[in-house]
């Protein structure tokens, strides 16, 4: 099914080895192992009110009682319920709690392989402490043991600003790593380091000159409904413009407008109005509200939510839409023309704009989210009520953080960042096996006594073995070690046995060497400890 995936033997080791470093890591950090339900009931999910904001990504059923129950997404309100019932002294805090578990979210369009499914493992940790500070320095902690992983499983990870989406919370990052085909857009600084998700991300917008206000005046557009039409039919540039787009959240009517060179976030808008969904307005909820796409305006507006985009105060003389069909108005100005209910960012950043942090020029990357850590403060546990009692005896609120990692996406976001055209470079600490032992020729006596000897050797001295036992030709045998990836390919043959010696290959380099036989076990060993020593590159 679309997004649902089985794994291989050879994958299958790969995920476990991921799974015992992220395990060994969380475990250096503080953290308690633990495991809880696939199934969740829906009352946890009823007092938190979050069911609402996951709407259709959560996988519903019922029982012979006709009871409903959820498959996890995530188990924020699971840890909560279990932390408020067995925990009610300032003694018992803080708590890093946290599990290897299979989750379940009914994605609109799975796709990218591993990168968005709709079963996937993942590693969710959360912190438990009793005030702020406590928080931070469990954020700081996961921070870094998510680093600590990255690095072992070779992968160059970036953290970025990040949106918290249904989740909820305050701050949060995610670490990514960048790729051309990574599905999201990571805006950063190649002068301070700022970085953030695009969904997040700020920018310094270009201004525009100073102007002194002309009178409003009404201009004909027919059938000019586009902000490119607009600007090409008045001939002037679309920063000179005023765009406004109508959405409907939980069945409020909301005008967003914004510069008309610029494109609105709507994650960053979504959450400016507090959540809930958000989707673009039908012509007929627009029709109802005498209102038509393409020529709304806030100006003259009475009766519709406004959000603006501090971008729209940047000029003056605007060209706004005049809230009735093919016409739109000249020289609009904020302030003395219309006002907004709410003015706040909402607009998308983009490369080239200006950096928040030190004004230098942004750039855009694709990249693929392999973790995602939220400060969620008492979001969740003041709702589920999970409190303790202070020195004082007084009950306060637990503060809470979420720390998500999705093994399998991790897992693809390796092969993505290392491959080449003849496939995968498993980085040493992964692999499926870490020696990809080729013997040619092996119906020679010599081959195979050889064969047998090496790989018992090599086993004894602690090093994972795959041997390729197969009746194929030497090129078939060496283009499927390297679609495999695994790191050292050793070949035996009458030739090099002949020598009294072995070739050796490292999957990243193109040319092979040759070692001796006597003692080869040790010297391989040596070979995997100088990388080990060298660290992730």
């Amino acid at each position: 099914a679309a997004g649902v995936y089985s794994y291989l033997p050879l994958g299958w080791r790969v995920l476990k080895k991921i799974e015992n470093i992220v395990r060994e890591e969380m475990d250096r950090a503080g953290g308690q192992e633990l495991l809880m339900p696939v199934l969740q009931p829906v009352e946890l999910w009823e007092e938190t009110g979050r069911h609402l904001a996951f709407g259709k990504t959560m996988f519903t059923l019922s029982d012979r009682r006709d009871r409903t129950l959820f498959l996890g997404p995530t188990h924020e309100e699971v840890i909560t319920d279990l932390v408020r019932r067995n925990v009610q002294s300032y003694r018992d805090l803080p708590r890093l709690l946290y599990q290897i578990q299979t989750k379940f979210r009914d994605e609109p369009r799975p796709r990218g392989g591993l990168i968005r499914v709709r079963e996937f493992p993942m590693k969710d940790l959360y912190s438990f402490d009793a005030d702020d500070e406590g928080l931070e320095q469990s954020y700081q902690a996961m921070i870094e043991a998510y680093r600590n992983t990255y690095a072992r499983c070779g992968l160059p990870a970036m953290l970025v600003e990040a949106d918290s989406g249904a989740i909820g919370g305050k701050d949060s990052h995610e670490f990514m790593v960048l790729t051309e085909s990574g599905e999201d857009e990571v805006i950063h600084c190649p002068g301070c380091g700022y970085a953030a998700n695009a969904e997040k991300a700020g920018s310094v917008k270009t201004g525009m000159a100073a102007e002194e206000p002309l009178p409003m005046e009404d201009v004909a557009t027919p059938g000019i409904k586009t902000i490119e039409e607009l600007a090409g039919f008045l001939e002037i540039p679309p920063m000179k413009t005023l765009k406004a787009v109508l959405y409907m959240v939980d069945e409020e009517l909301v005008l967003a407008v914004i510069r008309g060179d610029m494109e609105i976030n709507e994650s960053k808008l979504r959450n400016r109005i507090g959540g809930g969904g958000l989707r673009l307005a039908t012509g007929a909820e627009l029709a109802k509200a005498g209102l038509e796409a393409g020529f709304a305006s806030p100006v003259g507006l009475k009766g519709i939510r406004t959000m603006g985009d501090p971008s729209i105060a940047s000029g003056n003389n605007l060209v706004a839409g005049g809230n009735r069909p093919d016409t739109h108005i000249r020289n609009v100005n904020y302030g003395r023309d219309f006002q907004v209910d709410t003015m706040t960012d909402i607009s998308l950043a983009r490369a080239g704009e200006g950096c928040p942090e030190c004004g230098r020029p942004l750039l855009s990357s694709r990249g693929i989210e392999v973790g995602h850590v939220f400060k969620l403060e008492t979001f969740i546990s003041q709702k589920l009520g999970a409190t303790f009692l202070d020195k004082d005896g007084v009950a306060r609120t637990m503060v809470m953080g979420c720390y998500g990692m999705g093994l399998g996406r991790l897992l693809a976001a390796v092969v993505e960042n290392s491959h080449d055209d003849r496939g995968i470079i498993w980085p040493p600490s992964i692999s499926p096996y870490q020696v990809f032992l080729c013997p040619i020729q092996q119906d020679r006596p010599e081959v195979a006594e050889a064969t047998v000897e090496l790989y018992t050797e090599l086993e004894q001295a602690g090093l994972e073995v795959l041997l390729d036992d197969r009746e194929e030709s030497p090129g078939v045998k060496f283009s499927d070690a390297d679609l495999l990836g695994i790191p050292l390919r050793v070949v035996l043959s009458p030739r090099t046995l002949k020598e009294g010696k072995v070739e050796v290959k490292w999957r990243h380099e193109e040319d092979a060497g040759l070692k001796p036989l006597e003692g080869i076990a040790s010297t391989i060993m040596g070979l995997f400890q100088e990388i080990e020593a060298a660290g992730p590159d």
